[in-house]
């Protein structure tokens, strides 16, 4: 808990914070990777290129302070959102140590920006609202950490590629399997794992793919999108690397499983919609309950620009074929024939609604909100809505107060 001299610090100046928050994230970014270069490793270039990372970590500590304070998300969602930060850390390898560095340039940022507002009171309040949620957090990593049996200081395992499958346009499926002849390591369907593409000449960069197949014991399969730019932003670079330089035989580094969008026990009808290649973890979901729950009714729904683009489509209906009750739903941008197949956008009133169905969505955080706010209309409660989303988008589903 938030001391009683900091709680009103804090109360009163996290209006101040939150209306500043872009520009403090932006200074605490740059200065520190401008003075520590290295850590550009752990950061997707095109995201800093784009601006998108930059409310990342500074939104989630004022969302935080605000929780602390009544203000912000209830404890239960909050802890929601302090789950999915400690498996992300976990996946690209964050150390204890790392927390020290980073509350130093977040405290400097704010500082800079708020110049002589920030009071030492003031300074102190905020470096402890900081220090309580890396407490939190550095406890939550430590422990899955020793549950996936990894190594915090060298969370890396070697694989090789057995199998590069074109999936789509677009989209290519690596089948790894772990170069020590060990056994692949288990995980849940929907979990996701960290590949390490050492770039040439512009260093390591960490990208996080979901598992797109159930567990087999034997391999892990990532499937990976093209990432094409638009609007200014820079091609995806290990998108790209993969694409056009890894090859059946070639080794990636790659991180133990991690992820809590994963498939809830239970029997009740199952709604898997997602949007590109948000496919992926759908797919490992489907495979999984073929394999242990034939009788469970699933429908799955997927929208894309074009056929040609959509990725997954012959495991997605193999998988299907397994199970006693099975419906697929297709949205694409360009008109198409065939059976439950509809162009534009998905339209929810046309989606089969079981009333205890459970939902996982995944894909563009502007598609996710529209189906969820359809589905909400259908009663689906947000509860039984469960949905997966890459990049700083995550943070910001904990709203910060802005000056009044």
């Amino acid at each position: 808990m938030l001391s009683a001299s900091s709680a009103p610090v804090i109360e009163a100046t996290l209006p101040v914070v939150g209306e500043h928050l872009e520009t403090i994230s932006s200074v605490f970014y740059r200065t520190m990777l401008g003075e520590n270069p290295e850590l550009l490793n752990l950061f997707s270039r095109s995201a800093q290129a784009t601006g998108e990372q930059r409310s990342a970590l500074s939104g989630a500590v004022a969302a935080y302070a605000a929780h602390l304070i009544g203000a912000g998300p209830s404890p239960s969602a909050f802890e929601h959102i302090v789950e999915r930060i400690a498996h992300r850390h976990c996946a690209l390898g964050i150390r204890p140590e790392q927390y020290t560095m980073v509350g130093r340039y977040l405290l400097r940022a704010v500082g800079t920006v708020l110049g002589d507002a920030v009071t030492p009171e003031i300074a102190a309040a905020w470096d402890e609202v900081y220090w309580l949620f890396a407490a939190r957090l550095i406890g939550r990593e430590a422990r899955l950490y020793a549950e996936a049996g990894a190594d915090g200081d060298d969370p890396w395992r070697t694989f090789t590629v057995a199998q590069k499958v074109a999936e789509a346009a677009d989209t290519v499926s690596f089948v790894l399997v772990p170069a020590d002849g060990g056994p692949a390591p288990d995980f849940r369907p929907g979990q996701y794992v960290t590949v390490a593409a050492d770039l040439p000449g512009a260093g390591r960069q960490l990208r996080q793919y979901s598992l797109s197949q159930a567990a087999t014991g034997g391999t892990l399969r990532i499937t990976v999108r093209r990432v094409r730019g638009s609007g200014g932003a820079p091609d995806g670079v290990v998108s790209g690397f993969l694409h056009d330089h890894v090859g059946v035989g070639d080794e990636l580094p790659v991180s133990r499983p991690f992820g809590d969008l994963t498939l809830r026990p239970g029997d009740a009808p199952l709604l898997l919609i997602s949007a590109g290649v948000g496919i992926t973890p759908m797919a490992a979901m489907l495979e999984h309950v073929a394999r242990t729950q034939p009788i469970r009714a699933v429908t799955a729904v997927h929208a894309d620009r074009a056929p040609d683009r959509h990725p997954l489509r012959a495991d997605i209906t193999a998988n299907g074929a397994r199970l006693r009750s099975f419906r697929s739903l297709r949205w694409y941008e360009q008109a198409a024939a065939g059976p439950d197949t509809y162009t534009g956008r998905i339209d929810t009133d046309l989606i089969p609604v079981h009333p205890d169905a459970e939902v996982y969505l995944c894909g563009p955080m502007p598609f996710m909100r529209a189906v969820r706010a359809g589905l909400h209309l259908r009663g689906i409660p947000d509860e039984r809505i469960r949905y997966e989303v890459f990049g700083s988008e995550q943070w910001r589903s904990a709203p910060v107060p802005a000056a009044a």
